[in-house]
């Protein structure tokens, strides 16, 4: 069946709002692992994760950083407006350059409490290196769920990811129910994120400590390191009643020519994504080959632009298949040479979901997601009906969910043995 007519009540579990971890474990690596491989379910930390993957494991982890995306705005009247930054505006070629201008920036937001704001501007007055600056902000364009707003600060030497972080807050998910601490600014990020841009954190990756990571390479398993920049339609719930008329978000992706060559290296072994975002971006990768495979046959790679390769949302159910996972890489890797690009910075908004099938991901390393979420959908597309079974033992050996909960080591399905 096509995921578009799947129904989303058929991924209804009861979440007791007790098992929701609002804090997490003083050591990352305590965190409880289950771990299934073909109907077998386990348990352990994941200190001792190097235990339970083989020798010839490629780990993908998502080293996107969460900005402080949530900046306050007090009215003269004492009354608070909050702006939620969720993506720049399409005029930026990626989020990278977006949050590295000066002076002024455009981006699409959240407004908590929109109907007070009657004024032209709102204005802020950050310190930043015992300088003043004063940030304004001015609607733009009213969307269909959000706003573009200008944020303007007059000062060439400061950049819109500095105002961010003296500025702003970090957006913990709203199911936690609770203001960020200054705790969450070091808890809420992952020990190796980089790349600025998220608004919500690759939460598989909170368990891994540095001390994790030695043990990994000590094993011989390798890490590799992309981007995708998480957006906040990731916490958006489906409330159609068939997934046709969901509309999935779209997010930017940025990965090195070196982790394709590597992907490429290890496309006949076990390559784990941690985290459903690594997931989203490697299975992407592979599509985009077949789309630069496609065009190619009517036009020179060269002249394939990158909007032509954007993923859209039921691309992975509508494309030819018919390329192996070494063929579709080695096309897009040649396309990226031959447009002299040493990285690829692309969108792409593919929904993985039953009926999907899984080209790169072997193995998932994830937390424990909502009820009716897509998160949740990607891990039934990767083990298939026995994610009730997973959910159901969490829930009865006490497993902590959600963002700061504990996580699962998840080998993807054999559907031979059904």
């Amino acid at each position: 069946m096509h995921p578009k007519n799947s129904s989303i009540t058929d991924f209804i579990y009861e979440l007791p709002a007790e098992r929701i971890a609002k804090y997490p474990l003083a050591k990352r690596d305590e965190s409880k692992l289950l771990i299934y491989d073909n109907g077998i379910i386990e348990e352990d930390v994941y200190s001792n994760l190097a235990d339970y993957l083989p020798d010839d494991t490629l780990l993908i982890f998502n080293n996107t950083k969460v900005i402080e995306a949530r900046l306050l705005f007090t009215k003269h009247t004492g009354s608070r407006i909050e702006i939620f930054c969720l993506e720049p505006d399409q005029q930026y070629a990626d989020i990278t350059s977006a949050m590295m201008q000066t002076k002024k920036v455009l981006w699409n937001c959240l407004i908590g409490g929109a109907k007070k704001w009657k004024e032209e501007f709102l204005f802020q007055e950050v310190f930043l290196n015992n300088k003043k600056i004063i940030l304004s902000a001015k609607i733009i364009e009213k969307k269909v769920d959000s706003f573009l707003i200008e944020f303007n600060w007059h000062d060439t030497h400061t950049s819109f990811a500095e105002i961010l972080h003296a500025a702003g807050i970090i957006p913990l998910p709203p199911y936690l129910n609770r203001d960020t601490e200054e705790a969450d600014k070091k808890t809420y990020q992952t020990v190796y994120a980089h790349q600025h841009g998220s608004v919500a954190a690759p939460t598989a990756g909170l368990h891994f400590t540095n001390e994790l990571l030695n043990k990994l390479s000590s094993k011989n398993i390798e890490s590799n390191f992309i981007t995708l920049h998480v957006g906040a339609g990731t916490f958006k719930p489906v409330k159609a009643a068939v997934m046709k008329d969901h509309e999935m978000h779209a997010e930017f992706i940025d990965v090195s020519v070196e982790s394709i060559e590597k992907i490429i290296a290890y496309s006949d072994k076990n390559i784990v994504a941690v985290g459903t975002t690594s997931t989203r971006t490697i299975e992407s990768l592979y599509w985009m080959g077949v789309k630069i495979n496609r065009e190619s046959a009517v036009r020179s790679k060269k002249n394939i632009r990158i909007d032509d390769i954007t993923i859209h949302q039921w691309d992975a159910y509508e494309l030819p298949a018919n390329l192996s996972v070494k063929e579709s890489l080695e096309i897009l890797l040649q396309w990226i040479k031959e447009n002299n690009l040493n990285r690829l910075i692309a969108k792409t908004q593919i929904i993985i979901a039953p009926g999907y099938d899984v080209k790169i991901t072997k193995g998932l390393i994830t937390n424990f997601h909502q009820p009716q979420s897509t998160l949740l959908l990607l891990v039934a597309a990767i083990i298939g009906e026995d994610w009730k079974k997973v959910y159901n033992y969490a829930l009865g050996n006490d497993f902590r969910f959600l963002s700061y909960g504990d996580g699962s080591l998840l080998w993807k399905k054999d559907i031979t043995q059904e």
